[in-house]
């Protein structure tokens, strides 16, 4: 029987009802050199020519000074970007800390059921090499990564706001040298009597030296080369050498290049481009296949010559000393065999290399003359449709009654 509004009767059980109490958290305490938190953010898109990208930036914060190391790549979901920005941050500040805090995103956590976690193969080896653990925060309790998830606040508020940049590169340029100015020059949340600068020589100096060479972090696939001497990755084309047409290579993607392997054998390296529907080239594969296919098509007229005039090969030997076009000999010659036939030409032939002349020209005047003196009406190339160029194709026969009906409608039985 209540007449009120539902909005009103809401208020009123707002106002009454029981508040749940707020969870208190303990202050988690770091030593130096123990403990860094990385996590991803989102910055929105930006265009590379034709392509709009997802900007990503990856941040890495020492728990004990909250000293920022900040980078950006054009997407988040490939672990060498995970892994490449790890590297990059141990360079930065100079050392490895001897845990890593991460939120359950698959770069790190593949699966997961309570507390039994299977990680990222990746990433374990990865942690393996440089001698790092590895550790997972809760399900939903982003507070145990506080110092990341305020880093990434600051980034925004403070770097990011109202930002120009030319492209990405310049992007992270910037982002450098506000990490080593501005990021560090603030006071520390931990003691703000002194800078984040001069509590991160404490955790330098407690850092895990950086092991020696680095581990190549690059995205690896198994990719099978098409018809074209093209492989196709993010959007984008990159020529390999025509010989390996219809095998499989291995492809390994850098932030910066792309390398194509058969085997152990690197055999193409391009820059990597964030466009999309580029054709990226060595101009080396295609001028190779160009040569091939031009050299295929003149061996098929050389042989057809040779089998059908076999002293021709006498002319061929004669113009290679001599420096001259092969192909452009091929291609006039063919035309004379079709043209004139097979005797006509071998006369021709016999007659220009008794000469001492094997031109092409030469062999055209002379198979001219000849035809003069049998006055024979010169060749005429006829444009011939694709059913006369095969005469012993089968033809259908259709009945001739339809005629018989025609004329029978006009009175006519001739």
């Amino acid at each position: 029987g209540y007449q009120g509004s539902e909005a009103h009767l809401r208020a009123i059980v707002a106002r009454i009802r029981p508040r749940p109490k707020h969870e208190a958290y303990l202050r988690l305490r770091t030593l130096p050199g123990e403990q860094a938190q990385v996590d991803w953010a989102h910055f929105g898109k930006i265009r590379v020519g034709r392509a709009e990208r997802r900007l990503y930036g990856f941040v890495m914060v020492l728990s004990y000074s909250r000293a920022i190391f900040l980078r950006f790549y054009l997407g988040h979901d490939h672990t060498d970007f995970f892994l490449r920005g790890h590297q990059e941050a141990f360079e930065f500040f100079g050392g490895v800390p001897r845990a890593m805090l991460y939120d359950n995103l698959k770069s790190a956590v593949l699966e997961r059921e309570g507390s039994a976690i299977r990680f990222n193969p990746r990433l374990l080896e990865f942690a393996g090499h440089y001698h790092f653990e590895p550790r997972p925060v809760a399900v939903a309790r982003g507070n145990e990564k506080g110092r990341v998830e305020r880093a990434i606040r600051y980034v925004r508020d403070n770097f990011y706001a109202a930002r120009r940049y030319r492209d990405l590169d310049d992007l992270n340029a910037q982002a450098r040298g506000w990490c080593l100015t501005v990021a560090q020059d603030r006071p520390c949340p931990e003691d703000r009597s002194r800078r984040v600068r001069e509590v991160l020589a404490d955790d330098q100096a407690r850092l895990l030296p950086i092991p020696q060479p680095a581990l190549a972090t690059d995205e690896q696939r198994a990719i099978r080369i098409g018809k074209t001497p093209y492989l196709r990755f993010d959007l984008n084309d990159y020529s390999v050498p025509h010989t390996l047409v219809g095998k499989t290579v291995t492809l390994l993607a850098s932030p910066e290049t792309i390398r194509v392997l058969d085997g152990t054998r690197e055999i193409a390296c391009h820059p990597r481009t964030y466009d999309r529907d580029q054709q990226v080239e060595n101009p080396e594969h295609v001028r190779d296949l160009v040569t091939q296919k031009r050299a295929a098509r003149e061996g098929r007229g050389m042989n057809r010559l040779v089998a059908a005039v076999p002293r021709v090969r006498e002319v061929f030997e004669l113009l290679a000393t001599e420096g001259m076009n092969l192909g452009s000999a091929t291609s006039t010659l063919l035309r004379c065999l079709d043209h004139y036939g097979q005797r006509e030409l071998v006369a021709a032939v016999d007659e220009v290399l008794a000469a001492g002349r094997p031109r092409p020209a030469a062999i055209q005047q002379v198979l001219e003359r000849r035809r003069h003196a049998r006055k024979v009406p010169p060749p005429l190339e006829a444009a011939l449709t694709e059913l006369a160029r095969h005469p012993m194709q089968p033809v259908r026969a259709h009945s001739l009654d339809q005629y018989d009906r025609l004329t029978a409608k006009e009175g006519c039985h001739e």
